[in-house]
């Protein structure tokens, strides 16, 4: 005989509903994600899921924002460590996600690019990312964190769209992909942190 289901609290029940959540878009586009299935899989009513997220949008936000505060977090930059190893270390904590989430991560950037809270969450990530790098790289001034703040944040744009696009047409590998990334930035900065920007080694 099963033992009988533990009733949930709230903050237990909205965790359930995101972790189900998640795994269903990661596997699936998003069109072919349905609030039936979320609440089936979580053993829920559909009343109920409703109540924690009033639609789809709402919980595919949730579980966007979770996934870019663990992003964040899981993003080391120590400055300790090269600027290039704070790079490569960066980059591959999003490309795991961005890979094992390959239908999430399309639809946050397509399907849903007119969606006003899921592109706040996006913007909030890469503004906190530039403000990471800014923190460890060695600015001289204030017209020398300026111009590094403009590079960074024409750069991260230029990594989202590039990385949205292999996940749809994977024309290199993933090495590539990453150093293409971080040469990238490197070669930018250069100029403007003479001697802080090393090469990428193989």
């Amino acid at each position: 005989m099963p033992p009988p289901r533990r009733r949930l609290s709230p903050a237990e029940r909205r965790a359930q509903l995101l972790s189900v959540g998640a795994r269903l878009f990661a596997g699936h586009p998003y069109e072919d994600v349905l609030m039936e299935d979320v609440a089936r899989q979580a053993g829920v009513s559909r009343a109920l899921l409703y109540r924690h997220f009033p639609s789809k949008q709402a919980l595919f936000a949730a579980v966007y924002q979770e996934a870019a505060d663990r992003l964040l977090a899981e993003t080391r930059l120590d400055p300790a460590d090269s600027l290039t190893d704070q790079l490569v270390q960066g980059m591959d904590v999003h490309l795991d996600y961005f890979i094992a989430n390959r239908h999430a991560v399309i639809a946050a950037n397509r399907v849903l690019a007119g969606d006003p809270v899921v592109q706040t969450i996006m913007t909030g990530e890469l503004d906190a990312l530039r403000a990471r790098l800014l923190a460890v790289l060695p600015l001289a001034d204030d017209p020398a964190r300026d111009a590094v703040s403009a590079v960074l944040r024409s750069w991260l744009v230029f990594v989202q769209v590039l990385v949205v696009d292999w996940l749809g047409e994977e024309t290199c590998t993933r090495t590539q992909l990453r150093d293409v990334c971080v040469g990238a930035v490197l070669g930018a900065l250069r100029p403007l942190l003479p001697g802080a920007a090393e090469p990428l080694r193989e």
